[in-house]
């Protein structure tokens, strides 16, 4: 995401089975009801974000690229189904205060949100799967 601002479904479609496997056949602090919650919430949060962020840039300027694409999307929808609402929340909060960060110290106007995501996420599967 860093070099190509694209994140392949390549990526995104095993993880997101492997998530649903994990989540049905392993023990996890999470159910499989506040899974799918967590997928279907991270994905309609995002799209209605990025439909926003889009609407209103292409009013300013018609020929704008909108800064949150459906790579985005659908990887807060994976990340909802491996950590569940509460887990989706904690990610996106830490996502985004380490994303406006990196965007003030390298004085940015567009980052690409995917690391910073997996940063959260990563620290948010740590504090809910081994921390409680």
């Amino acid at each position: 995401d860093f070099r190509r601002r694209i994140i392949p479904d390549a990526y995104l479609f095993p993880l997101m089975l492997i998530g649903l496997t994990n989540i049905a056949f392993f023990s996890h602090p999470i159910t499989i009801q506040d899974a799918v919650i967590g997928g279907i919430f991270g994905y309609m949060l995002a799209s209605v974000i990025g439909f926003l962020f889009d609407y209103f840039m292409r009013k300013k300027e018609p020929d704008a690229i909108s800064p949150i694409g459906m790579g985005d999307i659908k990887l807060i929808g994976v990340g909802g189904l491996w950590l569940g609402v509460n887990g989706l929340a904690i990610t996106l909060i830490i996502a985004c205060i380490t994303g406006a960060i990196w965007a003030r110290a390298k004085k940015q106007k567009y980052i690409p949100f995917a690391p910073f995501f997996l940063l959260g996420g990563f620290l948010s599967f740590i504090g809910l799967y081994f921390l409680i």
